[in-house]
């Protein structure tokens, strides 16, 4: 392992998609995100995902300069183009928007369109959260996961993501995939030669396997059987269809076997606490942290309570990663 600070770590990201051609914005944006996910301990959203991006862009998948279009879709809903461009810029320039219409109307909907995705939703969460607004976003991927009784991809990975704000606390965030763990994970288990654990995919012939390369080219299973399954199928169909952009299996088949990271829309959904509840707003958020209390009092975590602590332990102690992956993302950059 080789041991990074966060400006150490913040360098190399900048270096890598600078090298490669990324306009500022993208690097700025990109780096915030994957600088994010190593901190808080999440390694498989973390630098491991610029190999992802550089290879996207190489694969001519990714528009290295893509300059985001806001489009003002209704009293609650904003658009965003994001013009074959990663998403996190695409956001960037919606956020404002959806905050505004949010507080307006207390409930609003930001749907990017056009963008490469590859990273976690809690880091678009939690700048809801920063705002005091509830929040909710999904996205489909690339079609991996099988669904329940099945044995060919058809859902992507499909995260969905919700946050609650705290006065004075973290706010409450989950941000899971609806397949039994995220693609990213199986990559690293792949990369380290380590077995996965059953129930995670099937191979090629549609059988159990603990094999990380022989699930990647088979398919991943959804969490919980059927219920994963039905809730994979409505993020296909919520951040597809709905606003307008690809399925999973349409993404895969955009990619035509250049392994480039999915390419689809988002669909982010925001409530503002203090429009729902007017003066009660304090009240009813103080019975929240009841709720929460009463998790935390019998020895339960919280989600997102070890990201908290990683961020943590990460502000003072750098990051670890291995050297392999240091080596291979040092070789990402391009000499002047």
């Amino acid at each position: 392992m080789i041991r990074l600070t966060l400006e150490q770590a913040r360098e190399l990201a900048q270096d890598i998609l600078r090298s490669n051609g990324f306009s500022e914005p993208h690097v700025q944006a990109v780096t915030a995100t994957v600088l994010a996910g190593e901190r808080d301990g999440c390694a498989s959203h973390g630098l491991y995902r610029l190999l992802g991006c550089v290879s996207s862009l190489k694969a001519g998948k990714v528009a290295a300069d893509a300059e985001p279009e806001v489009i003002d879709q209704a009293p609650s809903i904003v658009r965003v183009d994001a013009r074959g461009g990663f998403s996190q810029l695409a956001f960037q320039a919606g956020l404002p928007v959806l905050l505004a219409k949010a507080r307006d109307s207390g409930i609003a909907a930001l749907a990017i369109n056009r963008c490469v995705h590859f990273s976690a939703l809690w880091v678009e969460i939690e700048a809801l959260t920063d705002a005091g607004l509830v929040a909710l976003a999904c996205t489909p991927s690339h079609a991996w996961v099988a669904p329940a009784g099945g044995t060919q991809p058809v859902f992507g990975t499909n995260p969905i993501a919700f946050g609650w704000p705290r006065s004075g606390r973290h706010p409450f965030i989950f941000d899971f995939a609806t397949s039994a763990i995220a693609r990213g994970d199986i990559e690293l288990h792949r990369r380290a030669g380590q077995p996965i654990p059953l129930g995670w995919g099937i191979d090629a012939q549609g059988q159990p396997s603990t094999d990380a390369a022989a699930v990647l080219n088979g398919a991943m299973l959804t969490f919980g059987g059927h219920k994963g399954s039905a809730l994979a199928a409505m993020v296909e169909l919520i951040a597809g269809p709905l606003i307008g952009d690809l399925t999973s299996a349409e993404s895969l088949a955009f990619d035509a076997g250049s392994r480039s990271s999915p390419y689809h829309g988002e669909l982010i959904i925001a409530l503002d606490p203090r429009r729902f509840l007017g003066e009660d707003a304090d009240r009813h958020l103080g019975r929240a942290e009841t709720l929460f209390a009463s998790i935390q009092g019998q020895g339960a975590r919280l989600p997102s309570q070890r990201r908290y602590e990683a961020r943590g332990r990460s502000a003072g102690q750098g990051v670890q990663i291995p050297q392999a992956l240091y080596d291979d993302l040092r070789a990402l950059i391009v000499a002047g």
